[in-house]
């Protein structure tokens, strides 16, 4: 995150220049905190609360987008992280597009970007990716984009240099006096990595929301408060190959509370 300081002898000068320069550069930004209380996740406890910030904007040249999540474990401690933990992802992209100040389109592709994300929590989880964005033309959708990523991990943990290839999406429709709101990614590792601390192996995580716009039903501000569930799919989760030993398929849906400010 980042935090900013005042300084009163230079305030007057300052303000009135960042103002000036933020309306320059920041096109669009949103912020919104989630809760979510859901159970049979694989690996880690069955039970969990997550309580989740994120954030996302647009500016002149590129996007970013962020998350934190803060996840409580509910009646099971993780024998490695104890009763809680958190995790969270850093995503900058710069657009080529808006850097040359031309137009690169073709076919479904309206812009090509070099995106990159670094991902952090407890442990041994940091990992740095980095590779080609693309903004897709998809009829209907509100946005779709695709990352194609290199991962390169922290340490000596395996799954270094392997790809990942991962699409966002977000659709909506109206629904009786509201809408209904249909976004979220998918992070597909598809090769393995082999080393002295083990494996790595290839997996796939699909994680869409579905949510419902309850600030628009009741007459209040629209795209501000939503109710809905998170689904989580997540083949060989961590990269720990599924077996009959042990089972690292998570398969399992949240309920879901979201407020935009």
């Amino acid at each position: 995150m980042i935090r900013t300081q005042s300084n009163v002898l230079l305030s007057g000068g300052l303000l009135a220049a960042s103002q000036a320069m933020a309306g320059d550069l920041l096109l669009w930004q949103s912020n919104s905190l989630s809760y979510l209380y859901g159970k049979n996740f694989a690996i880690n406890p069955s039970y969990q609360q997550t309580v989740t910030f994120e954030h996302a904007d647009k500016w002149k040249y590129g996007d970013n987008f962020l998350f934190v999540d803060k996840i409580f474990y509910n009646g099971k401690e993780d024998p490695n992280k104890g009763p809680h933990t958190f995790y969270g992802e850093f995503t900058p992209r710069l657009s080529f597009g808006k850097i040359l100040d031309r137009k690169i389109e073709f076919g479904p592709i309206k812009d090509v970007l070099l995106a990159m994300t670094y991902e952090y929590g407890e442990g041994e989880t940091e990992a740095y990716l980095i590779g080609p964005g693309f903004d897709l033309k998809v009829p209907g959708f509100n946005y779709v984009t695709l990352n194609i990523f290199r991962r390169q991990t922290e340490g000596p943990r395996p799954g270094d240099g392997v790809w990942q290839i991962t699409p966002a999406w977000s659709y909506s429709f109206a629904l009786g006096n509201s809408d209904v709101l249909i976004d979220g990614y998918l992070d597909w590792v598809v090769d393995n990595d082999e080393n002295s601390r083990g494996t790595y192996h290839a997996n796939l995580h699909i994680n869409p929301q579905i949510k419902y716009d309850l600030g628009k039903a009741m007459g209040w501000s629209q795209k501000q408060l939503y109710v809905g569930t998170e689904y989580s799919y997540w083949k060989n989760k961590y990269g720990i190959e599924n077996s009959h030993a042990f089972d690292t398929n998570q398969n399992t849906a949240s309920l879901l509370l979201k407020v935009h400010f």
